[in-house]
């Protein structure tokens, strides 16, 4: 069978994969919501959802390294990776061992697309397409929620020493956008420039990740004393940044976020 991932690659497998390495905790998440567990033989050190699994699949590493050999010892029938997460060069390698279907996911139209895929990918496409329903109606709701909400101006920080800001072309700016945040980054050419406090000023909220950096209270002090009177609120990460099922559950977030906010 023939079939394509989000970066137009083409690959071929012979019958439904039941053998999985998931280097990409959203997308590990993703594969237990549509009840592919079973499936499941490797995964990454930061699948951390369903908190149970690090403890029950094999760990192959990180998402930037991972351990080869351990992967090829799983004899996988399919590794899932993603563009910005994982490097060309490990799916490269990894293609040796068994084919790589790579997400590219910029906003929640690829989103749906790549449950929809893994729906015929994994077979399990009563399960996908229930959960992109879903996805759809939430989604719908909350664009109507915030329609008469005023934007703001947004800083939206993933890391600290240096400042790092999620820019254009990025997931979570989708994201941002869609909770009526206007981005002050997304002049930069990088998609997560390092910025200055200085750079800061322009915001009217700054919103500080819970990941990848643990953002803390100790830290809105810091920025607090250096900004003076500036709104400044920690989020969950997770919300803004993972793909896939947890989507379903985001919106419920963000009207939340909105009502501390506003």
């Amino acid at each position: 069978m023939e079939f394509s991932d989000q970066l137009h690659r083409k690959i071929f497998i012979s019958k439904t994969p039941c053998r999985i390495v998931s280097l990409v905790p959203s997308q590990t998440e993703l594969l237990v919501e549509l009840g592919l567990e079973a499936s499941i033989v490797g995964v990454t050190k930061f699948c951390v959802h369903p908190e149970h699994l690090r403890k029950e699949k094999n760990i192959v590493g990180g998402t930037k390294q991972v351990k080869v050999d351990r992967i090829r010892d799983l004899n996988p029938d399919i590794i899932l990776c993603n563009k910005e997460e994982n490097t060309k060069e490990m799916v490269t390698e990894l293609e040796a061992i068994a084919p790589a279907w790579v997400s590219d996911i910029k906003g929640i139209e690829d989103c749906l697309n790549m449950i929809q895929c893994f729906g015929e990918l994994f077979s399990v496409e009563i399960r996908a397409n229930k959960l992109v329903s879903k996805i759809k109606t939430e989604h719908n709701l909350f664009v109507d929620a915030v329609k008469h909400i005023p934007e703001l101006k947004v800083a939206y920080l993933i890391w600290k020493d240096p400042y790092m800001a999620a820019g254009n072309d990025t997931f979570i700016n989708t994201l941002l956008a869609l909770n009526k945040f206007q981005n002050i980054f997304t002049d930069k050419d990088e998609r997560y420039p390092e910025v200055s406090v200085e750079q800061l000023k322009a915001a009217d909220i700054i919103l500080l990740s819970s990941e990848p950096y643990p953002f803390r209270q100790k830290h809105i002090d810091e920025l607090f004393q250096a900004l003076g009177n500036k709104k400044i609120l920690l989020v969950d990460g997770e919300y803004f940044s993972w793909y896939g099922s947890r989507l379903q559950y985001a919106f419920e977030y963000f009207k939340s976020l909105q009502k501390t906010i506003h």
